[in-house]
């Protein structure tokens, strides 16, 4: 073969991998899944038809106006704590890569954004409470009916001096902090209130340390569905991530030093030495390392160096090359943690392979895994085989995003989806009666398009039923950080496939 042929064939295999996804269509899709999540009373321009308004009452129980934000899945429960970190990973995903997405996908982005953050400010609007949940998550659960016709209790749940929830009102402090970076420059009233609110989030969170699913009543509501396992325990406050993750975006959203030292005085003792290779609603350390280590690489805070050594560590788990012990693949390619709902860390992962990506192409870094050192394109490399299997370069042929491709999830678990809407069918759903919905082998009636489903088990395969909620359910927490991964591959297609 000559070396001109050669040249040929790996040109022609570089450019079928570069050329086989169209990136702002699914950017496009996975931004607008959250119209379809929405709860309270829906504005005139809701692109998802099929939606109507629901939960107009919720708060009223408790005396306060707690509608709007988002259902966290295919359920009727909005739970403070993933809602919060997806506004979070929304936010993160624009201030990252926000200049690299279509004008009107940067407008629906920040739409989604206010939609939650709009929410989240009510949460925190009576002094001295945090609303962190709204429905009562077991009579939710024993129904299969759409949002609309909800008759199921919507209790409010809330912590306080007496029973606090420092890893919900941490990470509302930095939802709200992030999100105000986003609205800086879009409405700079409004990104002054976030950024307000989420100190004072951030307060009450640190002055009253302690895990809401200590106190019974609490726990009740929210376990075993968004319990913190990796959050505050009085005998081990070593992992408390919620504070340092809240800190750490107050830090970079105000630039004021009295959160950097937050973050030098108390880092030991609230866990960033531990190294948990995890990124998730529960578990902040590996995104806190990222988020951490940019003001060392810029040369800013010599002394967040061990941010940075623990950032490189998570990334080597993700490099075959390195010596590290690696995150589990299956045999297709794709991160795979048990549990159920396994494209949430497919997705949080991949955002933190590209924005690490960033820091270190600009700070002219790589980062150190032992024997090797590992440059950006090798970590956007990574990201693009984990999107790119998500869109459909996988075992099943499939892609896991609602309406995108050829072939996608039929079944999802997802009430709204699956029973008939309410301009097709206007008589109420009761309770029970939506059960032949959810047993039919149909297809949903109202696909939720850019709905990201759990995905694949461990040996890749996927058998499209809506009863298996671990693969066939989506979230806010899944679609979230997806968004800025896609948004640097409009822009970078071809990132990584680099010839050598």
């Amino acid at each position: 073969m000559t070396p001109f042929f050669l040249l040929q064939l790996l040109l022609s295999v570089s450019l079928t991998l570069a050329s086989s996804h169209d990136y702002h269509e699914a950017l496009s899709k996975s931004i607008l899944f959250f119209e379809g999540q929405r709860s309270g009373k829906l504005p005139p321009d809701q692109r998802a038809g099929w939606r109507g308004d629901s939960a107009l009452s919720d708060g009223s129980e408790a005396g306060v106006d707690l509608t709007g934000g988002y259902y966290d899945a295919g359920d009727n429960v909005k739970f403070g704590f993933p809602m919060a970190f997806t506004t979070t990973m929304l936010s993160w995903s624009v201030i990252e890569f926000g200049e690299l997405m279509p004008a009107d996908e940067l407008r629906n982005a920040a739409v989604a954004i206010r939609w939650a953050t709009d929410y989240l400010l009510k949460t925190i609007s009576h002094p001295g409470l945090v609303f962190v949940q709204v429905g009562n998550p077991i009579s939710d659960h024993n129904c299969w009916e759409r949002p609309e016709d909800m008759d199921t209790a919507r209790t409010v749940y809330n912590v306080s001096a007496d029973r606090p929830g420092s890893e919900v009102a941490g990470e509302t402090a930095a939802a709200l902090a992030a999100a105000s970076m986003v609205f800086r420059d879009i409405d700079p009233g409004y990104s002054q209130t976030l950024l307000e609110n989420a100190m004072r989030a951030f307060e009450f969170a640190d002055t009253y340390k302690g895990a809401y699913s200590d106190d019974p009543q609490l726990k009740a509501g929210v376990c075993p569905f968004y319990c913190d396992f990796d959050g505050y325990q009085a005998s081990h406050s070593a992992l408390f991530d919620e504070l340092l993750w809240g800190a750490a975006w107050l830090r970079r959203a105000s630039q004021n030093d009295s959160f950097l030292d937050y973050i030098q005085n108390n880092g030991k003792t609230l866990g960033a030495d531990d190294n948990i290779n995890e990124f998730g609603w529960d578990n902040k350390h590996a995104g806190l390392n990222v988020l951490v280590s940019k003001e060392f690489m810029e040369g800013q805070a010599l002394s967040l160096e061990s941010y940075k050594e623990f950032a490189d560590s998570f990334m080597c788990t993700l490099i075959p090359e390195s010596s590290s012990s690696h995150i589990q693949f299956t045999p297709g390619g794709l991160i795979y943690r048990p549990g159920g709902s396994n494209m949430q860390h497919v997705t949080s992962i991949s955002f933190l392979l590209l924005t690490y990506a960033k820091y270190l192409s600009k700070s002219s870094q790589t980062a150190n895994c032992g024997s090797i050192q590992v440059d950006p394109s090798s970590l956007q490399l990574q990201a693009k085989k984990q999107v790119d299997y998500l869109l459909g370069d996988n075992p099943m042929n499939m892609s896991y995003m609602v309406g995108y491709g050829d072939r996608y999830p039929q079944r999802i678990h997802h009430r709204g989806s699956s029973l008939p809407s309410v301009s097709s069918h206007p008589q109420f759903i009761a309770c029970k009666d939506g059960s032949d919905y959810y047993k039919s082998a149909n297809p949903n009636p109202n696909p939720l398009v850019g709905a990201v489903v759990g995905g694949p088990g461990e040996d890749d395969v996927y058998e499209d039923d809506r009863a298996d909620f671990r693969k066939s359910e989506p979230t806010t927490y899944i679609n979230a950080p997806l968004v800025g991964v896609l948004a640097y591959f409009v822009a970078n297609p071809n990132a990584g496939l680099v010839l050598t």
